[in-house]
């Protein structure tokens, strides 16, 4: 029940997004009239609250209760956002866009954290596909919603739209707080495993019971050596699940919402109307497909369905690029590449989480799932300055081939997550530790 109250208020929570980012341009550029630089800017710097709140957030989830980390993050998000309705100048609005992305991705890794925790190794992925879903509507709906009553043509005509996106917050922060109320950290998140009466101070292994895969991670190192950088950087497979989670996202998710709509619209001249069409094929599929995907990928291991998805994003380039050699049927090429896109989503999304928690160590989940997602965003953020240089300059072919570039290492790199798995030690029966019989309370 806590898993189901999780996934509905992340679904609430992520209706700012929807109902705020795809105007928010125009509104500050053209509305408010305060020129471009303000709304890149406005963009950036809520790019840039993000990358700064993830990893800092991800270390609270670690420490404090993640409930409170989420609800506390969501709420900062609210007044931020909220604020935006009352600010008549261009500093105020960078800031509360600044706030806005604080609370936004402040709360991603501790609704993750709780996510590990409300679920089971055998439930997993579904609980982290249903989020995801509900995710995607909880966007489409805000900014299909936003979009029957957003008047980009009055200065206050995106009030309606703050105001949805601090409502949702604060509704998502009260259900996640009443989801949180009693509820225990299972035994296999217990802070300091215990086995024979005493802390364990060697290698711990653990199989995950979906994939069957071995994580193992040295608690010793990482006491000695609470840099969750290092960490990533000295544990192979963590290493080349950063750089999976980084190239996948540039991938795609850096080109969404702004490169692939330039490149329809200034390469293959589709319409306008043809860039939302796609956009709603994207989340159709999403919804249509991740049920059935789960069930059908549940017993394959992580890493190979990673090298898919990576496939996917390949074949999605081709497709791109052999659009443009048929203008006939190259708006029809365009909307069904964001269907194939979203195939590889159902796939990534309740995956690649759960790996890196899997992965992470010990007393350092919230805090590894925080700074890879920061690193994503980082990533992220450079991507539509990039397509924006390379399309505006003409340069379409570089921009089609330096995607399908990035998806090929996106599959080599699963590639080497897989290998690096596969070498990890499996521990001797007497390295194993039983977990508490007796579930361990939150702070």
């Amino acid at each position: 029940m806590r898993a189901k109250l999780l996934i509905f208020a992340s679904a609430i929570g992520m209706l700012g997004w929807g109902a705020v980012l795809p105007y928010q341009y125009a509104y500050a550029a053209d509305t408010r009239g305060w020129g471009a630089l303000v709304a890149a800017g406005a963009s950036s710097l809520f790019s840039i609250g993000a990358l700064v709140a993830a990893p800092i957030a991800g270390r609270l989830a670690d420490r404090f209760n993640p409930v409170l980390v989420a609800v506390v993050a969501q709420l900062i998000g609210a007044a931020g956002v909220g604020a935006l309705a009352f600010i008549d100048s261009p500093g105020l609005f960078l800031a509360g866009m600044l706030v806005f992305g604080l609370g936004l991705a402040g709360a991603v890794p501790a609704k993750q954290v709780l996510a590990l925790q409300w679920s089971t190794s055998d439930d997993r992925r579904k609980v982290f596909a249903y989020k995801f879903t509900g995710e995607s509507l909880g966007m489409a709906a805000g900014a299909f919603l936003a979009g029957q009553i957003v008047d980009l043509g009055r200065p206050d005509g995106l009030d309606v739209g703050f105001a949805m996106a601090a409502a949702g917050f604060v509704l998502s922060s009260a259900i996640i707080a009443l989801a949180g109320r009693g509820a225990v950290v299972p035994s296999e998140f217990a802070v300091a495993a215990v086995a024979d009466g005493r802390p364990v101070t060697g290698s711990v292994g653990a199989i995950e019971a979906a994939t069957g895969a071995i994580a193992a991670v040295d608690v010793r190192a990482a006491k000695r050596d609470r840099s969750v950088v290092r960490a990533i950087l000295r544990t192979p497979a963590l290493r080349w699940t950063a750089i999976v989670t980084v190239t996948l996202a540039l991938g795609f998710y850096a080109q969404f919402e702004s490169g692939l709509p330039a490149y329809g619209l200034t390469v293959l001249g589709v319409d306008a109307s043809a860039i939302g069409i796609a956009a709603a094929v994207n989340c159709i599929v999403i919804v249509a497909l991740q049920v059935l995907v789960v069930k059908l990928t549940a017993r394959r291991s992580a890493p190979s369905l990673l090298m898919v998805v990576g496939m996917i994003w390949v074949v999605s380039w081709l497709a791109l690029s052999a659009a443009q050699f048929a203008p006939g049927i190259a708006t029809a090429l365009f909307v069904t590449t964001y269907g194939v896109f979203a195939i590889g989503e159902t796939i990534y999304s309740p995956v690649l989480n759960p790996l890196t928690a899997q992965l992470a160590p010990k007393g350092m989940v919230g805090q590894t799932l925080g700074t890879i997602g920061a690193l994503q965003t980082a990533f992220s953020a450079a991507g539509p300055l990039v397509a924006g240089v390379l399309l505006g300059a003409g340069l379409a072919d570089v921009f089609l081939g330096m995607h399908l570039a990035v998806s090929v290492i996106a599959v080599f790199a699963a590639w080497r997550v897989k290998r690096a798995m596969e070498a990890m030690p499996v521990p001797a029966a007497s390295e194993r530790v039983d977990p508490p019989t007796a579930p361990v309370p939150l702070h």
